[in-house]
């Protein structure tokens, strides 16, 4: 159905890579950098998805997960039937075709029992990835033990409901290992219930008491594009995935600082670096200045600079437009055809140069390297594979130009330069240097360094 790489279509900002014979001059030298593993990086790559019962037949869902790479998706059991057309087999059979694992999540307090058992099931095939509370309450206001919560009033059945669902979960043989995510939205609490926290803390003075444990992860919906951030800028998805108050976006610091609606407080800027974090929802829709290919190059850079950041799990809306509803178009990676989009080309480009299917340990260790001068708008990555290969990601999030930065090695070495944008296999090679220099723009290339002989 779709071209093994795809080349773009707009002019190529070249990848300009010159071997030095030395450490850059007068540049700061290699430091030892800790890798994180590759196989870390791609599990955090997400998608929400439509199935059978909103008109995507499973066949074209496996198909288009398959190509972009993805490694989990965001579903819940609203939507799921005993005859179907989407069933729990469903999912087991999306898992068995991809690998891909769920967040599993509900959408009311009815739920609870069913995604509990269904969840089960899940576990048992290893699809489940997590559980994941209520979606946006301020938006769809939930029932639960027949207290209405969310919207413009209480939120204090929501607030239940979410510690109900923690507790079911860690006291669950077989679901206690799991996570929970917190709902998203916590920022528009009417009513203090302490939801802006994971674990509420001694002297919140929230309406719930002290010592209440929602979740384990803070979850939020930071779309890059926002009512206090609408237009064209450089740096836009790493401003999105910003965790403190310098963020423009409905992101973490609105939800889990200081809350958007009431401003109850939560954490603090210092608890927020380090605060467990997931985005179940971001993206961005074709539209106005944004054309296909700013917009592909927008959800490439999103995955890296959320993990950069601090997000251990991030989901794009949406893997194919919609068609059973208005509005919410162009932000999928596929249209409603089922034709990709630059943005698939590009995901696949990149989970296909970074793959590692290996089932060995993650590989961890530091290499020495260095970036003297580092531009704002320029960031690194560095990645390691369970064969010992080191993958320095390195992109850049200007709007127009780019930057020639020089890469300093802390010794000699040979690899090879990647370039999604363009395909799958290597654009340049390098051999026994200290330091390239590298054009950088408004994508990534991957430096690959092969493991060294014992």
């Amino acid at each position: 159905m779709i071209a093994s790489s795809g080349l773009r279509c707009r002019p190529i900002l070249s990848i300009a890579l010159f071997v030095l014979a030395a450490a850059w001059p007068g540049a700061l030298p290699a430091a030892p950098v800790k890798a994180v593993a590759t196989n870390d990086f791609l599990n955090s790559i997400g998608i929400g998805t439509t199935l059978p019962d909103r008109g995507q037949p499973l066949e074209k869902t496996i198909e288009m997960i398959r190509y972009c790479g993805f490694r989990w998706i965001r579903a819940g059991v609203f939507g799921v039937t005993e005859y179907g057309p989407t069933t729990i087999k469903t999912f087991l059979d999306l898992h068995r075709a991809t690998g891909v694992r769920v967040s599993w999540m509900l959408s009311n307090g009815e739920e609870l029992r069913k995604l509990l058992h269904t969840g089960r099931i899940l576990a048992d095939a290893g699809a489940l990835l997590a559980f994941e509370g209520v979606n946006e309450p301020n938006n769809w206001p939930i029932t639960y033990q027949g207290e209405k919560g969310g919207g413009l009033g209480s939120w204090m059945a929501v607030a239940k409901l979410q510690r109900d669902l923690y507790q079911a979960v860690k006291t669950d043989p077989v679901l206690a290992k799991y996570p929970v995510f917190s709902i998203s939205e916590t920022g528009a609490e009417t009513d203090n219930v302490g939801l802006q926290f994971l674990k509420i803390p001694p002297d919140a003075k929230t309406l719930m008491p002290e010592g209440t444990i929602y979740a384990d992860y803070a979850n939020v919906h930071n779309y890059i594009y926002h009512v206090a951030s609408p237009h064209l800028e450089d740096n836009k998805t790493w401003a999105a995935a910003e965790p403190g108050s310098a963020s423009r976006v409905d992101g973490l610091f609105g939800n889990f600082g200081i809350t958007w609606a009431r401003k109850y407080q939560g954490y603090t800027e210092e608890q927020l670096q380090s605060l467990p974090r997931v985005t179940t929802e971001t993206g961005i829709t074709i539209d106005g200045q944004v054309n296909e290919d700013l917009h592909a190059l927008h959800l490439m850079n999103i995955y890296l600079a959320q993990f950069k950041r601090g997000y251990t799990y991030t989901s794009v809306y949406l893997l194919r437009d919609r068609t059973d509803e208005g509005g919410n178009q162009a932000f999928g990676y596929y249209k409603p055809d089922y034709s990709p989009r630059k943005a698939a080309l590009y995901i696949h480009n990149l989970t296909t140069i970074l793959s590692d299917k290996s089932t060995a340990p993650s590989s961890v260790g530091e290499l020495d390297y260095a970036i003297p001068n580092q531009p704002k708008t320029v960031h690194d990555l560095l990645l390691r594979r369970s064969d010992g290969a080191f993958q320095l990601v390195i992109w850049g999030e200007r709007l127009r130009g780019e930057d020639r930065i020089a890469v300093n090695l802390g010794s000699r070495m040979s690899g090879r330069v990647y370039d999604p944008t363009v395909g799958v296999e290597p654009v340049r090679t390098f051999t026994d240097t200290g330091a390239l220099e590298v054009t950088i723009s408004d994508h990534p290339v991957v430096i690959e360094i092969p493991a060294r002989p014992n």
